[in-house]
């Protein structure tokens, strides 16, 4: 069982920061992405950034927050960080983390509880 704990997620002005950490714990052994998705009232959950732990250590992120969030990982930690800058109101949403592993040749996908994230203008 793999556990993630979100945090960092709050209430900000338009134009603010702020950071959300996700650390994963249980039976983590190599997972081959981590990453962030978010969902907004009335819409699917998508993606944000993922970071690659396998294939070089790419990172992907949507159009609409490039130049503005940054992703970053700590491997020793298993620990996920979303750095988020200029802040939108179009950003508010719940932000959920994510991490994929493959187990015995079984691809596994485990999703944190969210957290919310609120951008007043």
């Amino acid at each position: 069982q793999v556990q993630l704990e979100e945090s960092g997620g709050g209430l900000v002005q338009a134009g603010g920061s702020l950071r959300l950490s996700c650390a994963a714990s249980g039976s983590i052994f190599s997972p081959n992405a981590m990453g962030w998705y978010r969902r907004d009232p009335g819409s699917q959950r998508d993606m944000v950034a993922v970071a690659t732990i396998t294939s070089g250590g790419m990172t992907n992120y949507a159009d609409s927050v490039k130049g503005r969030f940054t992703i970053s990982r700590d491997n020793a930690k298993n620990t996920v960080y979303l750095q988020m800058n200029s802040l939108k109101p179009e950003d508010t949403a719940v932000y959920y983390c994510n991490v994929e592993q493959v187990v015995d040749t079984t691809l596994y996908d485990y999703w944190g509880q969210g957290t919310q994230v609120t951008v007043s203008s």
